[in-house]
């Protein structure tokens, strides 16, 4: 894992990436932000709220969720934030989630994928997929799913998945989506971010979307290595 730490922070160094910002506002827009009580997650969601966003934190963890959705609330002036429980390992949960978000919410202008684990020991999901492929591919695949008509109503709408620099060394196994034969954790983690990359592309086909490729810095990939 260390020399896959090593690899990803010569990669970083390697690329020239331009620093952007913007003074946007998003005043009357919804956000959903998964895994948005950590981390780029958290960060993400306090921007959003700054800008005048509605903002979702969907979490796992609830209690965290709302302890952080208070914190943004109390740095940010009139900032809009709420918290609610979502398992992206269980189908259940995502379905659960997707429902109470349809009998709430009129409009959701951006889907944050942004929950993630990474490197972590053999695991399953629910319903029986490797974890790490089973949370950060197929649960975000399946939340976007349900949602993208309610996305598609509140058009114009993104889907933001974030990805990594750990894409190239992944391979998807499609003879072993559980991961039973040989398991590794860092073989695992590249995969998924490699699935989250082309189910960028294709959801942009099928959805007659803008050019789906969006710069992640290395960096991205390393303040993943955490459980949201």
């Amino acid at each position: 894992q260390m020399q896959f730490l090593a690899l990803c922070t010569s990669l970083r160094r390697s690329l020239v990436i331009p620093i952007w910002s913007s003074d946007t506002r998003l005043d009357g827009k919804t956000a959903i932000v998964t895994g948005g009580n950590s981390g780029i997650g958290k960060e993400t969601a306090r921007d959003l709220a700054g800008r005048g966003a509605r903002v979702i934190l969907a979490c796992r963890d609830t209690t965290k969720g709302e302890q952080v959705a208070c914190d943004i609330m109390k740095e940010v002036k009139g900032a809009k934030v709420v918290t609610k429980q979502l398992d992206l390992a269980d189908t259940k949960s995502i379905c659960q989630f997707a429902e109470n978000i349809y009998n709430t919410e009129k409009t959701l202008h951006y889907l944050i994928n942004n929950a993630a684990v990474a490197m972590c020991p053999y695991a399953r999901t629910v319903d029986g997929y490797e974890m790490q492929f089973g949370v950060n591919h197929l649960g975000h695949f399946f939340l976007t799913f349900l949602l993208l008509d309610l996305l598609k109503h509140s058009a114009p709408s993104r889907v933001i998945n974030l990805a990594s620099s750990a894409h190239v060394f992944g391979k998807i196994q499609f003879d072993d989506l559980k991961g039973e034969k040989k398991y590794h954790p860092v073989r695992a983690y590249a995969q998924s971010k490699l699935a989250n990359i082309l189910f960028t592309r294709e959801l942009a086909k099928r959805t007659e979307g803008r050019d789906p490729e969006i710069p992640t810095p290395p960096s991205t990939a390393l303040s993943l290595l955490r459980t949201s």
